[in-house]
């Protein structure tokens, strides 16, 4: 369950296709130049900011902004709310470099903004939403308690675990988790059917996988590969259209209702296991040895995992491994930690590359 950027939120600079007008440069909070009280101050008040960002998403102020340049009270009437506040809050944007301000006090998009939008091709609407949602505003300052413990607190805060809480009592939070992780999912998998060379793979099983984005566009790519997606059976049952029956890949698939933690019940000539193994060490390890006792020698097993000591999304992993102590004592992996548990699981490590800023893939192969 985890969450991914757009490459391109790393970028402040405001793009702007009108040219008529001049910008106000964005003030970028954390400078390097920056008093270091002015930027801790800044920082604990970083809730403001990523509620900010869940307003603009909620509002839908993105979508209401189009190619050309509009004042405050021109975005108001569109969405039909106050202008002075809108101001106030697009300003506040405006100093993460999320819209940029005119000097005659219209606002414009900013690479990171447009990310806000709905139907951008890599939208971060349902990530936004997702990881701002009611929920997290009182399991965060809760922080401190799972440090103590290394345990989740969700059980103690809401009464049920994460997930039976998430589907029983915030189905709305539900339903925009699961857009969240489709939207991610279909970001990362186009970016993986490019990273991975299947050359001399005829057979390859997405373990835990979710929909199979990642499967259906290997499949896309590779028209003499075949598949399986195992997952939950829930889940499977939601596959992607296109490995569903009367779908354009359904014929080069087959669904595996299942927990791999409990058993991998297929051989293939490569098996891919991304962004799962973030549970506690022994479901980790139980999953891995799993795959390797139904995998011949030599079958390759790509395992793709956002790490906390080796990425250029350092701020976004870290954050995620914190949320994931506090919602389901889960954690990411550090690359020792990871390669240590791909070893003892009987996996021999080859190359370690990363797929994008936010992913690395370790690419291992069964011991004979």
């Amino acid at each position: 369950m985890t969450t991914a950027p757009s490459t391109s939120t790393t970028s402040t600079t405001p793009t702007i296709s009108t040219t008529p007008t001049t910008l106000t440069t964005p003030t970028t909070p954390s400078t390097a130049a920056a008093p270091a009280a002015m930027r801790l101050r800044e920082l604990v008040f970083g809730a403001a900011c990523a509620a900010a960002v869940r307003a603009a998403a909620g509002l839908g102020v993105a979508d209401a902004l189009g190619e050309t340049p509009a004042t405050a009270d021109e975005l108001a009437a569109t969405l039909a709310i106050e202008p002075r506040p809108l101001t106030r809050l697009l300003r506040a944007l405006s100093c993460y470099g999320i819209f940029a301000e005119t000097e005659d006090g219209r606002f414009v998009h900013t690479e990171m903004s447009r990310l806000l939008q709905e139907e951008a091709p890599n939208s971060l609407r349902y990530i936004a939403l997702w990881c701002t949602a009611p929920w997290t505003w009182e399991a965060w300052p809760r922080l401190d308690e799972a440090v103590r413990s290394g345990e989740s607190v969700f059980p103690n805060l809401y009464g049920k675990e994460f997930f039976d809480y998430l589907h029983d009592d915030a189905t709305d939070t539900a339903r925009v988790f699961d857009k969240a992780m489709t939207h991610s999912s279909r970001q990362s998998a186009d970016d993986i059917a490019q990273f991975v060379d299947l050359t001399g793979v005829n057979s390859v099983v997405d373990i835990g996988g979710g929909q199979g984005h990642v499967l259906a566009s290997l499949l896309e790519r590779y028209p003499q590969l075949h598949g399986a997606l195992l997952d939950l059976p829930t889940v499977v049952a939601n596959a992607d259209p296109r490995l569903r029956e009367g779908g354009a890949l359904a014929s080069r698939v087959r669904l595996l209702p299942g927990d791999c933690r409990n058993e991998v019940p297929i051989q293939a000539d490569m098996y891919i296991i991304k962004n799962i193994l973030e549970w506690d060490d022994d479901s980790t390890r139980r999953t891995l040895r799993n795959v390797v006792a139904a995998a011949r020698p030599g079958a390759r097993v790509l395992v793709i995992e956002n790490l906390v000591d080796d990425s250029p999304s350092m701020r976004f992993t870290t954050a995620m491994d914190l949320l994931l102590l506090l919602n389901v004592g889960g954690a990411k992996h550090s690359k020792e930690s990871l390669v240590t548990l791909m070893a003892e699981a009987g996996l021999a490590i080859g190359e370690i590359r990363p797929v994008n800023a936010y992913l690395h893939a370790f690419d291992c192969t069964v011991s004979g």
